[in-house]
């Protein structure tokens, strides 16, 4: 989207002026107002409606695995098809095979408090040579990240040795720890975090707190970033869900404060306004959301996956999975399904079939619902 390597302030001028030309969609709302995208389709023989996306057509439900699981957060899945949850407040990395989770071990040095814990978790590209396991977990000193080799027992047993710690001081707090961590069609690894209460920071460029770092294999900041240091983009509350299109865009979902949840698209440099603006408001120098959730009521969006030209996001307050079509850089008005019927949904995952693992949050115990391959 930028050609590197830029200088630094170039690359930064370059961002806010793609954020102008973005900012197209509603205008900040009040939390009484349906969500919104920047286009009004929501499924095929709408005028504006992206071609083949089917969002307004529910999901189908293929099964429901009880897993007695505990406040999960993430889940990966291992090129055997193996999956790899995280539960934030026990600490485990459990497995599940055949239809029943087992634990591995418990990941040292995770400090569980609030919305702190064991978090996020992402797969080495290379995790056929390497086998290593991205975690991100509250410590009691801040949030960081870590990588542990998983290792195959006899008997086909999964293990993992010491924490290697490759990334620190990421500020930590009770409320908004961030924790989502993916890696990106260009291998680096992309970190999304929280303000922790500390409003001073997510527009601060230098400052860890409210941003999506962009980091190395090994924890180093990635080349051409754009401020030379780990932030890629800036002015976030608290991201909770990456995920890059078909193009190679990357779409970032992050919680509002009582209103303005938020789905956006990520340019590299881009200032997203919090504490300064949220939702879609026009401000030059901001980008836009490319869709606003007037109501946290209605969403609190967490996990995101992208299949095809379709958006799905897991609500946590909201309970409930909205997808939302996408046509390019802009996005239709979300569509809502399961209201109500499975609680609060952590985690949206692309299964090794092509179909999604939605995760529960909060239901004690929590399970996962397996729904069939998007249409």
């Amino acid at each position: 989207m930028f050609g590197w390597p830029l200088p630094a302030p170039t690359r930064r001028a370059g961002a806010l002026a793609l954020c102008v030309a973005l900012s197209l969609s509603g205008c900040t709302g009040n939390g009484n107002d349906a969500p919104t995208g920047i286009m009004t389709g929501t499924g095929p023989g709408t005028a504006t409606a992206a071609p083949g996306t089917g969002n307004a057509v529910s999901p189908e439900v293929l099964k429901r695995l009880d897993l007695q699981l505990h406040i999960p957060w993430a889940a990966v899945f291992l090129p055997d098809g193996t999956a790899v949850i995280s539960e934030r407040e026990s600490a485990l990395l459990k497995v599940v095979k055949d239809g029943r989770a087992t634990a591995i071990g418990q990941v040292p040095g995770v400090i569980p408090a609030g919305e702190g814990g064991l978090l996020g978790l992402a797969l080495s590209p290379g995790y056929s040579t390497d086998n290593y396991l991205y975690l991100y977990f509250t410590s009691a000193q801040d949030n960081r990240i870590a990588r542990v080799k998983l290792a195959e027992e006899p008997g086909g047993a999964l293990s993992f040795g010491e924490p290697e710690v490759v990334f620190t001081g990421i500020p930590k707090a009770s409320t908004h720890n961030g924790g989502r961590i993916r890696f990106g069609p260009d291998g680096f690894l992309y970190v999304g975090t929280g303000d922790s209460q500390r409003r001073d920071q997510p527009q601060d460029p230098n400052a860890l707190g409210g941003k999506i770092l962009r980091l190395t294999a090994d924890g180093t900041p990635a080349p051409g970033n754009p401020f030379g240091n780990a932030t890629y983009s800036l002015g976030h509350r608290n991201v909770q869900g990456l995920a890059w299109d078909g193009q190679g865009r990357l779409w970032a979902s992050e919680f509002g404060p009582d209103v303005n949840d938020e789905l956006n698209l990520i340019v590299p440099g881009g200032n997203y306004g919090w504490p300064v603006v949220t939702g879609a408001p026009h401000r030059q120098g901001y980008c836009d959301a490319k869709v606003v959730w007037p109501s946290t009521a209605d969403s609190s969006p967490s996990g995101l996956e992208i299949v095809g030209s379709t958006a799905f996001v897991g609500a946590l307050r909201g309970e409930r999975l909205w997808t939302v079509a996408l046509s390019g850089e802009e996005a239709h008005a979300p569509v809502a399904h399961f209201t109500r019927e499975y609680g609060r949904i952590r985690d949206v995952i692309r299964t090794p079939e092509g179909g999604l693992w939605l995760l529960t949050n909060n239901q004690n115990p929590d399970f996962v619902l397996v729904l069939a391959p998007p249409a």
